[in-house]
């Protein structure tokens, strides 16, 4: 078994593993763990209370977080004629139809969301086994198949954040850099928060969420005291 690094033994003992920290507590101590010498990324996880085998206990959806999450994104949609412009004047990497499905199909995938027209996902369909395992097949229910590419195009570059249940009902999303500080990074946690909250499927019952934490890409895991959060929902 791997030894921790020093660095990672002082950041764990700043935290308390078994308390429950309010969000502000939570903040001060993202600061005091992010030490590393890269800008790492803040990271929450959520255990929910649903089971995402029955149909109506999915969670998925998305949101603009209004820092962004610090990280470039490289777009390709899926579009012919004014609606490519579109894109392309909106800032997409790649645009195209018919010869870009064919590059992927000989196994390029170098773009990280992908956009569609509703008229293309007939074609997009071919390839949507090479897509779909990657999390880059698009998506209406995350508003990526969509005739108004301008918008979706500016709105994963400006730093939406898509998130779906896994099959043991944990959730995961980067929400911001520790560079952001601590202002920018309560601001996007909360309208990630808030997405969660509006997403809760009918089907859920008793505790939506269940547990909590916050992390840097190299710290320890720092729990937030639930209870307090969705009361103030």
């Amino acid at each position: 078994m791997p030894k921790a690094g020093k660095r990672y033994l002082e950041a764990r003992g700043k935290v308390n593993r078994e308390a429950k920290y309010s969000l502000d507590e939570a903040l001060d101590l993202l600061q005091e763990t992010g030490k590393a010498k890269f800008d790492e990324t803040v990271e929450v996880a959520m255990r929910l209370g649903v089971d995402p085998k029955y149909p109506d206990q999915q969670v998925r959806g998305s949101v603009v977080l209004p820092h962004g999450t610090g990280k470039g994104v490289r777009v390709l949609v899926f579009a012919k004629g004014e609606k490519e412009k579109e894109a392309q004047e909106a800032g997409a990497d790649f645009t195209g139809s018919d010869e870009l499905i064919a590059k992927i199909q000989g196994g390029w995938l170098d773009f990280d969301k992908a956009v569609a027209t509703p008229d293309m996902m007939g074609a997009v369909g071919k390839i949507g086994k090479l897509l779909g395992p990657r999390g880059l097949m698009p998506n209406p229910k995350v508003g990526t198949v969509t005739f108004d590419v301008a918008r979706a195009v500016r709105d994963l570059k400006g730093g939406k954040v898509e998130f779906r249940v896994d099959k043991t009902a944990t959730l995961h999303a980067g929400i911001g850099k520790v560079s952001f500080g601590r202002e920018k990074i309560r601001e996007n946690f909360t309208a990630f928060f808030d997405a969660i909250m509006k997403a809760k499927p009918s089907g859920a019952k008793g505790t939506y969420i269940r547990t909590l934490s916050v992390a840097t890409t190299m710290g320890p895991g720092i729990r937030l005291n639930t209870s307090s959060l969705t009361a103030a929902k």
